[in-house]
């Protein structure tokens, strides 16, 4: 047990940890914060948009951004074509976002929305399960 406990000790205050922060994070974020107002904004201008609804509790919502959303390819499409990446949190059931959500017949996260480029274009509601390739087809790049 005392083995055990020295080499956790050991092991949480390795130097290789106090950096591994600096590593993982990206030198820029790939999404934006969603709100009912840049959302809009982006609308109007045609803007092609990803809306990622998502919470911090949702197993799924964790496991489609690790595999899907943040794919090298993915993010590349994104940016090679324009696509603003929205991310909208609702750990805390945000009214915003319950709206959103509600518009688009769900009581509960994940809703992923594509709007092509072209202000008056309607969402291309994605699965609840995402692939890269899932998110590619659905932007016409799969």
């Amino acid at each position: 047990g005392a083995a055990i406990c020295a080499t956790a000790l050991l092991v949480l205050r390795s130097p290789l940890l106090d950096e591994r922060p600096a590593q993982t994070t990206p030198a820029a974020q790939d999404w934006q914060d969603y709100s009912t107002e840049r959302f809009a904004e982006l609308r109007a201008a045609g803007t092609p948009v990803f809306v990622n609804v998502t919470a911090d509790w949702c197993i799924t919502c964790l496991a489609n951004e690790k595999v899907a959303l943040s794919s090298a390819t993915v993010l590349a499409t994104f940016r090679e074509r324009g696509i603003v990446y929205l991310k909208g949190d609702w750990t805390n059931s945000d009214p915003e976002l319950t709206r959103l959500l509600q518009e688009h017949g769900r009581s509960g996260v994940p809703l992923y929305l594509y709007y092509p480029d072209g202000a008056g274009s309607t969402a291309v509601v994605l699965p609840q399960l995402l692939t890269p390739s899932i998110v590619l087809g659905a932007i016409g790049a799969g």
